[in-house]
């Protein structure tokens, strides 16, 4: 996918370039983009085939799954996704102190790829283990692989830089967006383990690409910038097996005394997911090397952190409660053609390059006029519409109440496309508010406290499915939309009182 252009990044001749970019952005373009393609088909099947074979299951769906309820679905579902954002932090700690970008990426393409296989073995053992490794693998690659686009331009004030960003930003669309038609479609219709090998073979492509094309990167992506001294790294070997040894004991325990259920492992990991967002936010705040202004902007970015966290609960619901209603009372026709349930998990990233661009001229737009929202404000409309999403959901979730009727697919894609308008009211601005209000010795560190709020909001799901909350029920639904609704409300009513803690930040 190279650009023919023959240019170098500098504008003189004799090198080719991506687009007017480094040539080393195609790689990790290609990278992410099959990468993208693995992790949404292999989640396009995901709650879909855990109730396969159970009560829960559409009627005339394809058995062969776990045959599990859709709670404990739902609840595996909020699990997975939170930890795979949990693990960007050590992600991130691995290639800045122990492998560096480049090969931390490298061997999070092949943990993935394992973990793929993994699900396309029969059985809920090897389920589980690939899980966990497209988890672990996710988080080492999430974190290091937006580095290393960074990495290709000089500095921060590089005019390339948002522009290749954006770029690799549709890479990350475009594989979500193609894979539900692939992946979806064979793990959906034919076998879904041949579903979850496809993901492995994406993945596999992606690795290649990349192997392929590391030349083209910064020598920097090689780079350990600060490696482990001797003394650190046998002290955190001693730790990591000390935890380990604990672990082990603790659940030999628990089977041999005949008490292990599926919720020994969940919940601990969904109190962890929420545990460790509050233990690192208190720990930046009661940090007394902060200046009086960082520990002002800290207090207001907790607003902003709460808030998000909200969004993402349900937001992320799209590919477990949505996705579940789509497969067992949704009609799969449109216009008399076959439309299957993980097809709908093509909607959010289809609407993100149609919407993008959009969103861009009009924050430009209303600038030019002196008119555009400031952050505060954008972030509390992001709340409000993902809420109003839901206020729309219990129209034909009463329609099919009945158990017979089923309601039109464009019910799901109107649901779809005001969370993807929430999204680009709230996630970008998110993300930009992060590095702007980040205090300067957590100024690398802070990224992946952005993620957490998704851990937080997905472990508030899988917490609440794990307990008996019927997450797919109209009063649980209609609640959900109201908390964010008020939470979206809360933000705007109080933005002065959150502006003056932003300090110089708008």
């Amino acid at each position: 996918m190279a650009s023919s252009l023959i240019k170098d990044s500098a504008g003189t001749t004799g090198q080719k370039t991506f687009f007017g970019h480094p040539r080393g952005l195609a790689t990790l373009f290609m990278t992410e983009m099959w990468e993208r393609f693995s992790y949404y088909g292999m989640r396009a099947l995901l709650v879909l085939y855990i109730v396969s074979g159970g009560a829960d299951m559409a009627k005339g769906g394809q058995g062969g799954g776990l045959a599990m309820t859709a709670a404990t679905a739902t609840a595996i579902y909020s699990v997975y996704v939170s930890m795979v954002y949990l693990m960007a932090l050590p992600g991130g700690w691995f290639g800045d102190r122990v492998w560096g970008a480049r090969k931390t990426v490298t061997i999070a393409g092949f943990v993935i790829m394992a973990g793929h296989l993994a699900l396309a073995i029969p059985g809920q053992a090897m389920f589980f283990v690939g899980l966990i490794l497209v988890a672990m693998g996710s988080g080492l690659l999430k974190a290091n692989i937006s580095t290393m686009v960074g990495h290709l331009y000089d500095g921060p004030d590089d005019p390339r830089r948002d522009g290749g960003f954006t770029l690799f930003y549709v890479g990350i669309n475009l594989g979500a967006f193609v894979a539900p038609f692939v992946i979806g479609t064979l793990g959906e219709n034919v076998n879904w383990h041949l579903g979850f090998a496809l993901a492995a073979v994406g993945m596999g492509l992606g690795l290649a690409q990349f192997l392929f094309g590391t030349r083209h990167l910064s020598a920097k992506s090689s780079e350990v910038p600060n490696p482990l001294t001797a003394e650190e790294r046998k002290a955190m070997i001693s730790k990591v097996i000390m935890v380990a040894l604990a672990v082990a004991v603790f659940y030999g325990v628990v089977v041999a005394a005949g008490v292990y259920t599926l919720n020994w492992a969940m919940v601990p990991l969904m109190l962890a997911g929420l545990l460790i967002p509050i233990a690192v936010l208190t720990k930046i705040k009661r940090d007394k090397d902060l200046s009086a202004t960082e520990q002002s902007k800290m207090t207001g970015y907790i607003w902003f952190f709460v808030a998000a966290a909200v969004f993402w609960m349900i937001y992320d619901q799209g590919g477990s409660t949505l996705s579940l209603f789509a497969d067992g009372k949704t009609a799969d026709k449109v216009f008399g053609f076959g439309f299957p349930a993980t097809w709908y998990q093509s909607l959010n990233p289809l609407f993100v390059m149609a919407l993008a661009p959009v969103f861009a001229w009009l924050w430009l737009w209303l600038a030019r006029k002196n008119q555009e929202p400031n952050t505060i404000v954008k972030f509390a409309m992001g709340i409000i519409l993902v809420g109003a999403s839901f206020f729309v959901f219990i129209v034909p979730m009463n329609m099919a109440s009945d158990g017979h009727t089923l309601v039109s697919p464009m019910w799901l894609v109107s649901i779809y496309m005001i969370q993807t308008i929430g999204e680009l009211c709230l996630s970008p601005v998110g993300l930009s508010v992060t590095t702007k209000m980040a205090p300067q010795k957590y100024a690398s560190q802070m990224m992946g406290v952005w993620f957490l709020a998704v851990t937080a909001g997905d472990c508030t799901t899988g917490l609440l499915s794990t307990a008996g909350v019927d997450l797919n029920g109209i009063g649980i639904i209609g609640l959900q939309a109201g908390l964010a609704v008020v939470a979206g409300l809360a933000v705007y009513m109080y933005r002065q009182k959150v502006q003056a803690l932003m300090g110089d930040v708008h």
